[in-house]
């Protein structure tokens, strides 16, 4: 009776396959791409972080810094050490804001508008290389279901910050 009760509050543990799992490859696919963007982006002087401001300041013009870190994802005081770098690389300039004497608009140098194009190509050279073998269908699928995942797991992350 006594080994009856036992077994019976004992649960079973959740069946967990890291094989199986797709967090292990979703994690792993992201490891070797990041790898891969920045061999190919290195000789650009261009980094992924880099490539966030680059295509956010190509898109949306001149940004105060808070608007990078809004885009991008981060705080702001990464996104301050972001922007240093970038401007010892010659890759941003500082304008004064007009009106706010405190606050500066970022703009890309011409250096960086200048290798955007080889960098946006090798970036799509090894999204290629990634999907290599799919559809144009399983392509979007691919896209859709990553997409309703990072959703997910948004949602979940705001929950727990609760």
């Amino acid at each position: 009776m006594i080994h009856r009760q036992l077994s019976m509050d004992v649960k079973a543990e959740p069946e967990w396959n890291p094989e199986t799992s797709p967090s292990l490859w979703i994690n792993h696919a992201s490891r070797l791409l990041m790898r891969l963007f920045e061999r190919r982006l290195r000789p650009l002087d261009f980094s992924m972080t880099y490539m966030l401001v680059v295509m956010a300041l190509k898109e949306g013009g001149a940004l105060l810094q808070k608007d990078l870190a809004e885009r991008a994802h981060v705080e702001q005081p990464t996104m301050a050490v972001l922007l240093s770098r970038m401007e010892r690389d010659g890759l941003i300039t500082r304008v004064q804001h007009p009106t706010d004497k405190r606050a500066s608009r970022i703009t890309l140098t011409r250096k960086s508008q200048g290798r955007i194009p080889a960098a946006k190509r090798a970036l799509a050279e090894v999204v290629e290389r990634m999907t290599a073998g799919f559809s144009e269908r399983e392509r979007e699928t691919f896209l859709s279901l990553l997409r309703r995942a990072v959703q997910n797991l948004d949602e979940a992350a705001r929950e727990g910050a609760k």
